[in-house]
């Protein structure tokens, strides 16, 4: 029987179903089943639930999740040593979200990230490995959150001429020397070069010798070419248009200028909407990451952080006020499947129901259902007088809308829609960085 509160959309198969079966059909059919229970409120592991039938969120024992996964690991995870700066990354967004205080980790980020940085640029994965734009981007973003003397450690110079090696002459960026070009080293390399204040001037490398002049010259054109026949976006020109991707792209080209302008110019909007559409379905709510895939809950985040930005972008021009909040995604569908679905029994979070919870979801799932909580929205850019205005220009405010069906205390800390760290410490990286100007001769 199902729980008071839920509406039959969460807690009954779908009205019309494909009668073609398939092995695709048979898999998102077991999903649903699996779900059901837990979005009905019916299943025997829940507890606690409100007057619209949504699980509390297990606060402390997800607190308790992330101390624990910024503690020593079993040796099986040496799997994982490559994904060292991500792990550190994970845990401190999942503390951000949950309003816990992050500085009392800055010795220990500053000790284990410090040997990962190499004398010719960038971050490794781990001690002695090979710098790499994602990991690189995990470091940069988890010194932002730690502050402090921890935002000196990087070193800039050897970051701008390792990044100006990485550019390509098409206008994309390159993971690594050697490595796949990709949207996702795009957005990294964004990143990095925003918060740090990195000069846009190209150092030696193979696109100034092809002609390009800056980091970011061709690449929202790069960009552009990546979205696909279906409206979503690839990581190249040319693959399958994946949410991760999408998020990538939109969030890139965002930190270069304001969403209205840059969006409209570099992208089909209404086929990107309609293909971003299609990733939420019911009964569950949740969202995959590509056509004919299964719901995930860290697509919580890498589809459902491309809403905000694309909100941001049909509403035009920032005015002097707050505008009104406005969805283009079910906020209420989201919401359910992440407290009801994805939430494991001792804290952490989880793909989908029968998977196990781990680091990466837990953060990503948390920041899906953060901006669900949270209206994003941009103020008058004007007021910030360097190369990426737009993208300190960002505001968060507690969403007022029907649709939020989650208890008072279960809200969760904003983070910054493109940078995913709380607004403060990317501003805090922004003005220390422009404080100790770095020059590109």
């Amino acid at each position: 029987m199902t729980r008071p509160g839920i509406p039959a959309l969460f807690t009954q198969p779908p009205a019309i179903i494909d009668p073609l079966v398939t092995e695709t059909t048979d898999l998102q059919n077991a999903t649903r089943d699996k779900c059901l229970p837990f979005l009905a409120g019916t299943h025997h592991s829940q507890i606690d639930h409100n007057e619209h039938g949504v699980p509390a969120l297990k606060r402390d024992l997800h607190v308790a999740y992330f101390y624990d996964s910024l503690e020593d690991y079993p040796a099986g995870f040496v799997a994982m040593d490559a994904s060292r700066p991500w792990m550190v990354y994970w845990g401190l967004a999942g503390f951000s979200m949950l309003g816990e205080e992050t500085s009392r980790f800055r010795g220990r980020v500053i000790a284990t990230l410090r040997p990962m940085q190499n004398p010719s640029g960038g971050f490794g994965g781990g001690h002695g490995q090979t710098s790499h734009l994602a990991g690189s981007y995990a470091a940069v973003l988890s010194l932002a959150m730690v502050g402090g003397e921890a935002l000196g450690l990087v070193d800039r110079h050897a970051m701008w001429q390792w990044l100006s090696r990485l550019k390509q002459p098409d206008g994309g960026f390159r993971v690594c020397e050697g490595g796949e070009e990709d949207v996702r080293g795009a957005y990294c390399a964004m990143t990095i070069i925003s918060l740090l204040d990195l000069p846009l001037t190209l150092a030696d490398g193979q696109a100034r010798d092809a002609g390009l002049e800056t980091l970011t010259s061709g690449l929202p054109q790069y960009i552009s070419r990546c979205q696909t026949f279906e409206g979503g976006i690839s990581g190249s020109p040319g693959a399958e248009a994946h949410g991760a991707y999408a998020f990538c792209a939109l969030a890139c080209l965002a930190i270069m200028g304001p969403p209205e302008e840059v969006f409209t110019r570099h992208m089909d909007i209404p086929m990107l909407v309609s293909w971003l559409s299609a990733r939420q379905s019911a009964p569950e709510g949740g969202l995959s990451g590509r056509t004919n895939k299964l719901v995930d809950g860290c697509y919580s985040h890498w589809v459902g952080g491309c809403w905000p930005l694309l909100e941001s972008s049909l509403d035009g021009k920032p005015s002097s006020t707050e505008p009104p909040a406005s969805s283009l995604f079910s906020r209420e569908g989201l919401t359910r499947y992440i407290l009801a679905c994805c939430q494991g029994n001792d804290g952490g979070l989880r793909d989908k129901p029968g998977k196990s919870v781990d680091s990466y979801h837990s953060c990503y799932v948390l920041a899906g259902l953060s901006a669900t909580q949270n209206h994003h929205y941009r103020t008058d850019s004007s007021i910030v007088s360097d190369g990426f205005s737009s993208a300190f220009s960002w505001k968060s405010s507690p969403n007022k809308s029907a649709d939020n069906v989650f208890s008072k205390g279960d809200r969760l800390a904003p983070l910054h829609p493109l940078y995913l760290i709380p607004h403060k410490d990317a501003e805090r990286m922004r003005l220390w960085s422009q404080d100790h100007p770095l020059s590109s001769k």
